[in-house]
Order: C-alpha cells, then sequence, then structure tokens
C-alpha cells in the first residue's frame, strides 16, 4: 500500500488533482468538513471516504448523490478484524509514499520515496544524534501536520527503538496544556512556534528593568554553559528565569529537532538557553525525505544546518548567473545518496531536470561551506523563498502585477525566511508623478518627491488596489515600500543585458533600505 498524504490547506482543486493523478480510491478523513472539501470536487476514481469522526447525514447524502460510500473507520477495523490477510512486506525499493509537494506555480509534484529512502533518512539521523539519540523511554508530541515529511521521519524513529508518541488535541492554543500532560522528552518544532515563545518573553520582560536584568544575566550565564558543552536545566537561572518556559512544554524536553525553514540565530541560541536541552536544526527537503544536513551536540554557533547526515552526500555547484562558484565554497546545493526520491510521479521531465544525468538532486538552495565543514543556506538560485511563516512567494509574478501601476517604473519585490513579510524598492515614472506633484501643488525633483510621504502614500495605495484586482493573497501584499529617483540600468549593474533584474545585486544594492524598511515595521 502506498500512502499519499493531502493538506486540507491545498484546497479542493489541488486535492482534486492529486486524488486523480494518483488514482486514489480511498481517503481517510478526520471530519465533516474535510469530507465536504474533497466532495466538492470528487474525481471518477473516488470511491470510499473513511472518517474518524460522526458525519452529519446531509454529507452522507452528498457522498451518495456522487456515487462515494462514506464508512467510519471503527467499521473498518471491525471489516479487517473479520478477515486473515496475509502480511506481504515490501522491498526496500518499493514506493513508500508519494507526497505532494505544495507548489508556487502550477500543480502540485508528487514526490515519490521508497523504503529505502525512509529507512536511510531516519538511521542518519539517529547516528547523527549521537550520545542523543533517542531510545525507548522517549516520548514524544506529535503536533505539526501528518503529511509533513519531518514529523513522519520523527514518528518513525520513535518507533523504530520502540518509544511512545502522544498526538495533541488538534487546537494549537492548547499546544502548552497538551505538552504539560503528556510531559514529552522528544519534540520536532518549527521556527514559528519557538518565535512566538521568545516573542512572548520579550514582551513580558521589556517594561520590567529588574526583569529584563535577570533575563540577561541568565542568557550570558547559560551560553557559556553551552559554550562548554553543558545542557541541564537545574542551575539557578533556570529556577529563576526559565522554570516558566520549561514547564509550558512539559518540564522533561531533553531533544528538539528543528526544521521547515530557517531560525533567527538570536531565537536559537535563547532556545537552547531556555530549555536547556539540545537543540538541533536541520535542513532538507521532501525529495530527500526530510534531512540532508543536522547540526551536532557540542556545536553551539547558530546560523547553519550543520553537516550531511550519514546516507548522502553534498556538493556545491557554479552558479555563475548570481556569481556563486564552488571554488569559493559557495553554489547550488547538490545531494546524492539513498534518501534522494525516485523522481516525480508521471512527470519524468520535471524529475530529470531536478534529478540530471548524473543522479545528484538539484535543490536549488544556495549554500556556503563553512571552515567547520558545516552548511549555511545562504540564497535560493529560483526566485521563490519562504516566509517565516512558511507562506511560498514568487516576486516575479507579484512585480508583474505592481508594475500595471501607472506610478511605477521598475519594482523588486524582496523578503527573507526570517521575516514575516515582504517589501520592495520602486523607481516611480518620473513623468507621472512630477504631472500629479504639479497637480497637487508638491514642488521638488525627483529625489525630493521620492522622499515625500503622500507620493510614497499615492503609489503603495495604488499598488496594493492592483494586487487585490489581481487576487494577491494578504501576504502577498508588500507592507512597505522604498522610493527611489535612478532607474536600474545594465550600466548600474541592476539588470542583465536582456533587461531582466539581477536579484543579488538589487539585495545587495539596497541592503541598507531593505534594513530599514523592516525595522520600521517591528
Amino acid at each position: 500500500m502506498v500512502i499519499v498524504p493531502l493538506y486540507d490547506t491545498l484546497g479542493p482543486d489541488a486535492c482534486s488533482y492529486i486524488i486523480k493523478q494518483a488514482n486514489i480510491n480511498i481517503v481517510v478523513c478526520e471530519d465533516d468538513s474535510k469530507c465536504n472539501l474533497l466532495l466538492d470536487r470528487p474525481p471518477k476514481c473516488l470511491t470510499r471516504l473513511i472518517t474518524m469522526k460522526e458525519v452529519r447525514p446531509a454529507t452522507n447524502q452528498r457522498a451518495k448523490n456522487r456515487g462515494i460510500e462514506i464508512l467510519k473507520f471503527e467499521e473498518v477495523e471491525r471489516l479487517g478484524a473479520a478477515q486473515d490477510n496475509k502480511e506481504v512486506p515490501p522491498k526496500a525499493s518499493d514506493v513508500c509514499t508519494i507526497c505532494y509537494t505544495s507548489g508556487t506555480t502550477g500543480n502540485p509534484k508528487g514526490v515519490m520515496l521508497s523504503h529505502e529512502n525512509v529507512v536511510a533518512a531516519v538511521a542518519s539521523v539517529i547516528l547523527q544524534l549521537g550520545d542523543h539519540k533517542i531510545t525507548s523511554s522517549d516520548v514524544m508530541i506529535s503536533f505539526l501536520p501528518l503529511a509533513h515529511m519531518l514529523e513522519r521521519c520523527c514518528e518513525i524513529g520513535i518507533y523504530t527503538v520502540g518509544g511512545s508518541v502522544g498526538f495533541f488535541s488538534g487546537d494549537v492554543k492548547r499546544l502548552s496544556d497538551d505538552m504539560k500532560a503528556l510531559k514529552p522528552t522528544v519534540t520536532p518544532a518549527v521556527p514559528r512556534l519557538l518565535n512566538r515563545i521568545f516573542d512572548k518573553v520579550q514582551s513580558d520582560i521589556s517594561n520590567s528593568f529588574i526583569k529584563r536584568t535577570l533575563y540577561n544575566m541568565a542568557m550570558s550565564s547559560k551560553e557559556n554553559e553551552i559554550r562548554r558543552g553543558i545542557i541541564r536545566r537545574n542551575s539557578l537561572w533556570d529556577k529563576l528565569v526559565f522554570r516558566k518556559v520549561q514547564e509550558g512544554m512539559g518540564g522533561r524536553l531533553r531533544l528538539m529537532i528543528v526544521g521547515s525553514a530557517p531560525l533567527a540565530a538570536n531565537v536559537l541560541t535563547f532556545t537552547r538557553c531556555a530549555l536547556g536541552c539540545l537543540v538541533v536544526e536541520g535542513y532538507g527537503q521532501t525529495e530527500c525525505v526530510a534531512p540532508v544536513t543536522l547540526t551536532v551536540q557540542g556545536d553551539y554557533i547558530p546560523e547553519h544546518v550543520g553537516p550531511p547526515v550519514a546516507c548522502c552526500s553534498v556538493k556545491l555547484v557554479d552558479v555563475p548567473e548570481m556569481e556563486y562558484f564552488a571554488v569559493a565554497n559557495q553554489g547550488e546545493v547538490c545531494v546524492k545518496g539513498t534518501n534522494v526520491f525516485q523522481g516525480y510521479f508521471m512527470e519524468p521531465d520535471k524529475t530529470k531536470e531536478t534529478l540530471g544525468k548524473d543522479g545528484w538532486l538539484h535543490t536549488g538552495d544556495i549554500g556556503m561551506w563553512l571552515p567547520n565543514g558545516t552548511l549555511k543556506i545562504v540564497d535560493r538560485k529560483k526566485h521563490i523563498f519562504k516566509l517565516s511563516q512558511g507562506e511560498y512567494i514568487v516576486p516575479e509574478k507579484i512585480e508583474n502585477i505592481y508594475i500595471r501601476s501607472q506610478y511605477v517604473q521598475q519594482v523588486f519585490v524582496h523578503g527573507e525566511s526570517l521575516k514575516s513579510c515582504i517589501v520592495a524598492v520602486i523607481v516611480p515614472d518620473v513623468e507621472v508623478i512630477k504631472q500629479w506633484a504639479t497637480e497637487n501643488h508638491i514642488a521638488g525633483t525627483l529625489s525630493v518627491l521620492c522622499a515625500h510621504p503622500e507620493v510614497k502614500r499615492l503609489i503603495m495605495d495604488d499598488m496594493i488596489l492592483w494586487g487585490k484586482e489581481a487576487g494577491l493573497k494578504s501576504f502577498e501584499q508588500v507592507k512597505d515600500i522604498y522610493l527611489h529617483p535612478d532607474p536600474f540600468s545594465v550600466q548600474n549593474g541592476l539588470l542583465t543585458p536582456t533587461m531582466k533584474s539581477k536579484r543579488p545585486q538589487l539585495k545587495k544594492y539596497f541592503k541598507p533600505q531593505i534594513e530599514d524598511m523592516y525595522a520600521k515595521l517591528i
């Protein structure tokens, strides 16, 4: 049996596409709302829905009208128990799961992962954990989506050694209560959760000089201990300052595996100090099951993602158009090993494009080797990036919408994985802006007009309006803009000879303005 997980956030169109392409007959749904999502556009191949919770009679009738049978999970268990099915163990090369990536443009792609892929990835992570590896006495809390390969790998690892997994109640707002009840020793985590904890602590100490002083002293002391390889939660500072944070996560955590998106250095250091447990950060993607690299015990330095795990090799290849070269220890991250996927389901051309002739997976991420042999992710080859909350941004798509504004001559949209929103650099249309300024009795050169708040408001409001008309989501709309009087050109190094934006150069050129915009948005 091949498992194909579905995110409900994919929407009815994407879910229907996946079910049809993978020829799925049966889908297990959590509740009534999930059933109705699938019943909006059910492909002909879908014949049964298995529900974990009770569904309304109207939903049953709706399914029946579409030729789909709804069964309760208890019924399936009863039917299965009544049959003596022969055990058929899989071969290592058999497909274990097809994970569809959410994608940013076009239809989702089905990543085929074999049993060998999954076992190799999980075993490599256990090996990399060294003295802190998981054991049969460990208890893990599951709160990430079960379709997420990081979550699945962590669960498989726990099951492999005979540990226990507790599933949260389903309400993220009650996650702390769930953790207090379960008292887990191991948990996967994503930056969004840790950012929330960090922000709450910063808010708590912001209005009290005494609290702030104690916090700074505690951080300094704990950082010194971490540098010396001391990981504990029984110091005086743990009792005085960090006890509340530790108890909020059950009070027994000894291992946290962070993945999915980059984690800011100050948040990572805070997490290590506050929780008093080993916090490792990994890098990977679904095409590698999950892990490619993972930080190791004893490495307290943030802002890198560790060395490669045992099941794969990593190399950097030249990306000359972005001025990254392997000879300088920079380039696109390429991966080869037993954790690398078999290909995209029914899409051989995309598989060849990603894997290449030599079998090296081209991740599209730009990495840098640090002197200690760890990898740092510094950029994206494809101009697609993920914000801190996990939303994907396609800057060219947004730029092509904003450029429709009569006030905009050129636009550069920028975002960062550690930020929750995007900003933009705008070169105004000089004639249109000067005409508007004359009509509104505002004098000055274009440079003066670019610094005028009313001009900025005019342009940004018009851009947002165009964005709304084009159907941009809230996170795809810029939250601030900087007006620049001089056009991007080949001569100033900001455009290619074919008049395309040189994004790395634009990012570097406008770094002060970008940093200033983000600073104002905090």
